[in-house]
């Protein structure tokens, strides 16, 4: 039976840390870790994608979360075709990017020499989680301007190359690539390259929109849940927390839940996440969703527990 992983985007953006699901005593990162992975089986890293990630920091991931807790990483954001601060490159690499004076750099300005470094330290960094079973996937989200021609195609091939050892997961945010006309092209593109297609829930109607077609192209199914605040969704100047604040109800919940099951019965494990992570909503969602699920065993395999209930489980067997 699949295994079905459900968690959130993040465990430490501030609007969650300024609610209570963190006990006053829960006030540092490895005590916040632990006591997110306490409640969860799976989190997504996103401060990966605003910097490059440390070795040191991902064999702390491992040392302070339970033997089969997962973590999907967020690519960097250069890797995705996104505008990125020199600052954000390690200091030595910056030193071998010639001077600009445009803000941004994009991944095509790089020296191939600095490229390769970056995916070779990006690599290296993901190997403590790789080793001890708890890597996931690599999250690629790519922004609308990447479009479903043959460069784009290319570059996510490359992408697949160059981190041959890990699992990739592919979001697109611009809608074209899932149209009725490309999408079973797009789909077959993605399983003959091995690469996981992301299936999003977000608000529609925009340029950025991507409909949520539910299909999966490897043995890993990916569900990413962005809320459907459509005032905010494109609006400029706010922060990222701003932009996915939005609650989903237990209807909104629930219209997912024969396409999850659907789902499951496709792939040998099943990541449902919530990155409308503006306070508690994200954290709520997510019990929300374990809890629809379990209502409609009948949908979901037996095996499907929280991890307060596995916990529970382990520490029952080991008091017997």
């Amino acid at each position: 039976m699949p295994e079905i992983l459900i968690g959130t985007c993040s465990w430490t953006d501030p609007t969650l840390l300024a609610t209570d699901f963190y006990p006053a005593e829960i006030n540092t990162a490895e005590k916040r870790l632990k006591h997110y992975a306490s409640q969860f089986s799976l989190v997504e890293v996103d401060s990966t994608y605003y910097s490059m990630p440390a070795e040191r920091t991902a064999r702390l991931w491992v040392e302070r979360t339970p033997s089969n807790f997962t973590f999907n990483i967020k690519a960097f954001r250069l890797f995705t075709q996104h505008p990125t601060k020199l600052e954000a490159l390690p200091a030595d690499l910056r030193q071998m990017v010639l001077p600009t004076r445009k803000p941004n750099l994009y991944y095509r300005d790089l020296p191939a020499s600095v490229r390769d470094h970056l995916w070779q330290r990006f690599g290296e960094a993901l190997l403590p989680l790789d080793s001890a079973g708890k890597l996931g996937v690599v999250l690629f989200q790519f922004p609308q301007w990447v479009y479903p021609d043959d460069a784009s195609k290319e570059y996510l091939v490359e992408c697949k190359r160059k981190l041959s050892q890990f699992r990739l997961a592919i979001e697109f945010r611009n809608g074209v690539w899932l149209d009725e006309n490309r999408r079973q092209d797009t789909l077959d593109f993605l399983r003959g390259n091995k690469l996981a297609y992301v299936c999003v829930d977000e608000p529609q109607g925009f340029k950025s929109s991507v409909p949520p077609v539910i299909e999966a192209s490897s043995d890993i199914g990916v569900v990413r849940f962005h809320g459907r605040n459509r005032d905010n969704w494109q609006k400029k100047g706010i922060s990222v927390a701003e932009r996915f604040k939005y609650i989903y109800n237990d209807e909104e919940l629930g219209e997912w839940l024969p396409g999850l099951a659907g789902l499951a019965t496709k792939v040998q494990q099943l990541h449902v996440l919530f990155n409308n992570c503006y306070g508690d909503y994200g954290v709520r969602n997510a019990h929300d969703m374990g809890r629809l699920m379990k209502s409609q065993m009948h949908l979901f395999p037996d095996s499907l527990k929280t991890r307060k209930e596995e916990n529970a489980g382990n520490a029952q067997e080991r008091s017997t």
